[in-house]
């Protein structure tokens, strides 16, 4: 169904089909219209759709089983989230206007971070919000996991995944990725040259903003800057005569392969509101980021991105997100001359993060090191 969805060929789609392997697929509806706009009712309906979920913790405990916890986001992230009952005794959370620019040092493993640079949902005012109270309820059930396992490199957040290991065995593993190659191969002709191609994809976060995806389309043209724009459903967002306009510089698609996209020498800048896997993605195949975070925990891993690790830049240095702006700071990632020392940076990374994969590198290691620990724990179990 996933595969079908995103317009994938099931074969190519399914890692484990032929395999001797004997895996099953379930689908799970979430009690919601299947015409339901999700992102647009995700507050709302947050406890029916979100990724993270307190049920677990309490499951393993009434079964008495092991209970393993897995994070999808940066170290820098869940220890953040780990320690939301300090937070809120400081008085962070939620985080009042005039606090914006506050500095918190005090979180074991985080460097000095301002809270402007904390997740969305600190700066919900309503506490009792879904999101404020899934967040907060999955945070005190992950206290009781047996083990903890972070989407992340040991190597780019040793200080917080170090930290985590004070409390609880917690292993770096990341990057994971099991998807396979399907890419509009049109874009991709002798014309392009190595590097002179921008990446674009919101997901379906850019249709929730007419105003912007005009802003970045005019930007887009003014700049001149070949690209590739992934939207899904594109009626009624782009500006009048955009596509007609364009033909000759970009290609829009409604879905594609973003590893296989990413690691094609064409590209050389990925516009990205920076999701986690995103960032990953973008990290093993060394190109440098524009970045516009829209919620969760996007404006964090923008920190890490444009501030910590010098990989990328903003899209905008204000609120807003001008065309002028846009266009300026396309040409600023991909112009040889002003993006030198990202492209070095970025370099140093995607050569971290392979080493970590090797067969000896530091997730294997961890990973190996973690099922060891698992079948030790397993024998205190019944």
């Amino acid at each position: 169904m996933l595969c079908k969805a995103n317009g994938v060929n099931v074969a190519d789609g399914d890692p484990f089909l032929g395999s001797d392997l004997d895996i099953r697929y379930a689908t799970i509806g979430d009690g919601l219209p299947p015409d339901l706009d999700r992102l647009l009712y995700f507050d709302e309906h947050w406890d029916s759709i979100s990724f993270i979920s307190w049920w677990p913790a309490a499951i393993a405990r009434k079964y008495n089983i092991l209970n393993v916890s897995f994070w999808t986001e940066p170290a820098l992230v869940f220890t953040i989230d780990y320690h939301l009952d300090v937070l809120r005794e400081g008085g962070y959370f939620p985080i009042k206007g005039d606090e914006e620019k506050n500095v918190i040092d005090f979180i074991p493993g985080v460097q000095p971070i301002m809270t402007k640079d904390l997740m969305s949902y600190f700066h919900d005012l309503d506490v009792s919000s879904t999101t404020s109270r899934i967040v907060w309820d999955a945070f005190e059930q992950v206290k009781y996991a047996d083990f903890i396992l972070i989407k992340t490199l040991q190597q780019l957040e040793h200080k917080a995944v170090s930290a985590m290991n004070q409390k609880h065995p917690a292993y770096a593993i990341g990057p994971i990725n099991f998807t396979k190659s399907l890419v509009p191969k049109s874009l991709w002709s002798n014309s392009k040259a190595p590097g002179s191609v921008l990446y674009f994809s919101f997901g379906s976060l850019a249709q929730s903003n007419k105003q912007l995806a005009e802003e970045i389309a005019c930007g887009l043209l003014l700049s001149g800057v070949p690209f590739l724009w992934v939207i899904r459903d594109r009626e009624d967002v782009f500006p009048d005569g955009f596509e007609d306009e364009s033909k000759d510089q970009g290609l829009i698609v409604s879905w594609c392969n973003q590893n296989e996209v990413l690691s094609n020498p064409a590209i050389g800048g990925f516009l990205t509101h920076c999701g986690w896997n995103s960032i990953l993605e973008t990290i093993w195949c060394g190109v440098p980021m524009i970045c516009y975070p829209f919620f969760a925990d996007q404006p964090t891993n923008r920190k890490l991105v444009v501030d910590d690790w010098k990989v990328g830049i903003n899209l905008c240095d204000g609120t807003s997100v001008y065309r002028k702006e846009v266009a300026e700071k396309i040409k600023q990632l991909m112009s040889a001359e002003t993006s030198i020392s990202l492209r070095d940076e970025m370099k140093k990374m995607r050569m971290l993060m392979r080493k970590a994969l090797d067969e000896q590198g530091s997730s294997q290691a961890n990973f190996n090191q973690f099922l060891k620990d698992l079948a030790v724990k397993a024998e205190d179990y019944p």
